[in-house]
């Protein structure tokens, strides 16, 4: 029988191009979605890339009560967590939504995964989404799992580094999980075939869904926040990994976990272990491409810094995996991914 994992927030960015990657390595993703900030047709996208219908309920994370059920009836062996709020800018405007969000819709998670798997003498194994923001403006680069977090730039950022610290601490206190937080960069690009790509509701919070509209004509121009921050180019620099590579540290931290008996809480880096500016990476999309995007140089946003890219030795060493698509790749698939979009 396959291992149903829970999924939430798995119609998402990640949460869907994961969901494709845990079926395509035999087990069976069960998503719970609110459908916040993605779309209805997310399900058939993956199903057209698997050939595999993914069951996919509605609900808010936070409800204990529906956790419960889903706990109860639906042999889940595994949870991967993703349902949070996720923009950096939008965070410092709307902190308190932020920490109501990420936070309690994580105690919910916990406390229903704990029960469980205590009434059922097992050790869940739990992914929580985290992200490199926690490492704040660090002095040096790149960034090990042993570089001390600095006090977060944002609210969003804030809540991943609270976030982690609930789940060590209940792990610490005993609670039958193997918790894994994974940091991840900035994950970009879309699923080869189309299918499924990085598309916000509103307007996007990333970089290059905004970029691939602006090249579409969707959007004016493109605005590079800040051009005078100490790099080579004066643009902020980012470890930009493809959302495939993403999704299948995943399904490696979720075997990783499977084969831990004990209670654990682990973190781990991941990105490519490279840097690229926000100029480069438009200068990589017309080569790659033909086209050009429109752009402009706008302020600072508040919250972010100069320079984060990471150091991936130790998921490379413990969880066997590495990043095996390049930027270029990445920009390839979400531009084919907008030009699908009608």
């Amino acid at each position: 029988m396959q291992t149903t994992i829970l999924i939430t927030g798995g119609a998402g960015y990640i949460g869907s191009h994961t969901a494709v990657a845990l079926q395509e390595h035999g087990y069976t993703p069960l998503i719970l979605d609110n459908f916040s900030n993605t779309h209805r047709d997310v399900p058939d996208g993956i199903r057209a890339i698997t050939g595999t219908p993914v069951r996919c309920i509605e609900g808010d994370c936070r409800d204990t009560k529906l956790l419960e059920h889903l706990f109860a009836h639906e042999r889940i062996g595994g949870v991967i967590h993703f349902a949070a709020l996720k923009a950096v800018g939008e965070s410092v405007h709307r902190p308190l939504d932020y920490y109501e969000n990420n936070l309690m819709s994580l105690l919910a998670l916990l406390r229903v995964a704990t029960a469980h798997a205590t009434a059922h003498n097992t050790t869940l194994p739990v992914i929580f989404s985290s992200s490199a923001t926690v490492y704040g403006d660090a002095d040096t680069m790149p960034v090990t799992e042993d570089t001390p977090r600095r006090p977060a730039t944002n609210p969003y950022g804030n809540t991943k580094a609270i976030a982690e610290d609930i789940l060590r601490d209940t792990v610490t206190a005993d609670a039958p999980l193997c918790a894994i937080a994974l940091r991840y960069f900035n994950p970009i690009g879309a699923h080869p075939s189309g299918h499924i790509g990085e598309r916000p509701t509103g307007t996007p919070a990333n970089l290059v869904p905004y970029l691939t509209q602006a090249a579409a004509g969707l959007r004016s121009t493109l605005t590079i926040h800040g051009n005078d921050y100490d790099t080579p180019d004066g643009t902020g620099i980012r470890d930009y990994i493809h959302v495939m590579d993403l999704a299948t540290a995943h399904v490696a931290a979720l075997r990783h976990a499977e084969r831990t008996t004990a209670p654990q809480y682990d973190v781990f880096n991941i990105g490519t272990g490279r840097g690229t500016s926000v100029n480069e990476l438009i200068t990589t999309f017309h080569n790659v491409t033909g086209v050009s995007v429109p752009h402009t140089v706008g302020p600072r946003r508040p919250g972010d810094v100069a320079t984060c890219y990471a150091d991936v030795t130790k998921a490379h060493r413990i969880l066997q995996w590495r990043a095996q698509y390049t930027i270029a790749d990445a920009l390839r698939d979400a531009w084919n991914f907008q030009q699908r979009q009608r």
